[in-house]
């Protein structure tokens, strides 16, 4: 029995001047593609300062703030975030949304905003509360998405439906017009 002929394949055969070429062939692509990034956007939103003027700033971090909770022995934990600029500034807000740490049912959220403020060293701070946790809601798939914030708010339809088990469901949107945030109802849900 015969097996075909193979031919000698010279270029699987691999020795340590392959080695060094191919390490210097990606290391001039890295090189070459740190050069040829694409260049900042220049549009500006209204009220927003020239792009060379400001500077990227990191968005407020929920954990440097005491929010206005009572939650008795229970930590605070702040179960959700999100960010985006919803002033239009060119500065990141957070989104946070906190409750206690209760042990059973569901306990209330609380929506707030926070901002950084522009002094150096200075912690968040809320300027803006969107879900009061004394109105027993659940604040679900939150997110900020061009400027606004979006959710699904699960409430109760009575005070004698139990706290594990919100039965209503709200979708609420909320934008910055002017000096506050309006809330509204996103168009998705009005229209079914």
């Amino acid at each position: 029995m015969q097996h075909p002929a193979v031919p000698e394949l010279a270029h699987t055969t691999t020795s340590p001047i392959h080695w060094l070429a191919t390490a210097a062939a990606v290391s001039a692509v890295v090189a070459v593609s740190s050069f040829l990034q694409p260049g900042a956007a220049t549009a500006a939103q209204p009220g927003t300062p020239p792009v060379g003027t400001r500077t990227a700033a990191a968005p407020p971090d929920a954990a440097a703030v005491h929010f206005p909770l009572e939650c008795g022995p229970a930590k605070i934990l702040v179960v959700k975030k999100a960010t985006g600029d919803l002033d239009g500034d060119g500065r990141p807000e957070t989104v946070a949304v906190v409750r206690c740490d209760a042990g059973s049912g569901t306990p209330p959220n609380g929506v707030y905003v926070l901002t950084q403020p522009h002094e150096a060293h200075a912690k968040p701070r809320i300027v803006a509360t969107l879900v009061d946790p004394k109105d027993r809601l659940t604040a679900d798939d939150v997110a900020v998405r061009d400027g606004a914030v979006t959710a699904t708010l699960l409430g109760y339809s009575s005070s004698a439906v139990p706290s594990c088990c919100p039965d209503t469901q709200d979708k609420a949107k909320w934008q910055w017009k002017g000096d506050a945030f309006v809330r509204s109802t996103p168009a998705e849900a009005r229209s079914v």
